[in-house]
């Protein structure tokens, strides 16, 4: 069984039609995980066929797709594929993605929006604030990547055994990454489209990973 693992807050207006494209496509094992949403996110999501789980309060992207993955594993799946809830990834891209796992025996696929040109990144993203994160990914994990922090990932059951997000926040992404090469476990990048809204991290976003990630080290 595969199951898509959607972290959300405060989507309401974006959370449905995500759900209705995967079903769409036949994913209908789709787990919206609300975290803490002060709209309609958890309605929209059911109305349109999600498996939703609530956080109570705001716990951060990484603590909701935790919580995503113990359901998902405790159901039993094969493999879990993150997405995001804000309408950015292509549902296109699931299935070419989980069947690169498969074929190359890989235990994640982590995606890039730099091995196509599908995705039109804005330009200072592209230019300044994404080379920077690749650094800052690259010094803290010890990995190069073509990109970074892409909310876009296929983990296998024996990596989601394996890898347990303590990072509740934006920084779950390099821990991800650091627990892959410290597990052994073999994974690759996969070409992934993004599609861009006025929402993201910014330069702000980017100094509060790098404090969370080493706060999460010092308390760890």
């Amino acid at each position: 069984m595969i199951f898509i693992v959607i972290p959300a807050r405060d989507e309401e207006g974006r959370i449905g039609r995500v759900v209705r494209g995967l079903f769409e496509r036949g994913w209908n094992k789709t787990v919206v995980v609300d975290d803490g949403s002060a709209d309609r996110t958890a309605a929209e999501a059911e109305a349109a066929g999600a498996i939703v789980l609530r956080h109570p309060f705001n716990r951060g992207q990484g603590a909701a797709l935790q919580t995503g993955d113990e359901y998902a594993l405790a159901q039993g799946a094969e493999a879990v594929v993150h997405f995001d809830g804000d309408g950015q990834f292509n549902p296109d891209d699931v299935a070419p993605a989980l069947a690169k796992l498969k074929e190359k025996n890989l235990d994640a696929v982590l995606g890039s929006r730099f091995l196509d040109g599908r995705s039109r990144v804005p330009f200072f993203k592209k230019y300044f604030l994404l080379p920077l994160a690749r650094f800052v990914n690259r010094l803290l994990t010890g990995v190069r990547l073509t990109d970074a922090h892409n909310g876009f990932r296929v983990l296998s059951r024996r990596a989601l055994e394996k890898i347990k997000i303590t990072q509740d926040g934006m920084a779950h992404n390099s821990e991800i990454v650091e627990k892959l090469k410290r597990a052994g476990l073999a994974f690759a990048e996969f070409p992934v489209e993004v599609t861009y809204s006025e929402y993201g991290q910014g330069a702000a976003g980017g100094l509060k990973i790098l404090r969370d990630w080493f706060f999460g080290k010092i308390i760890g």
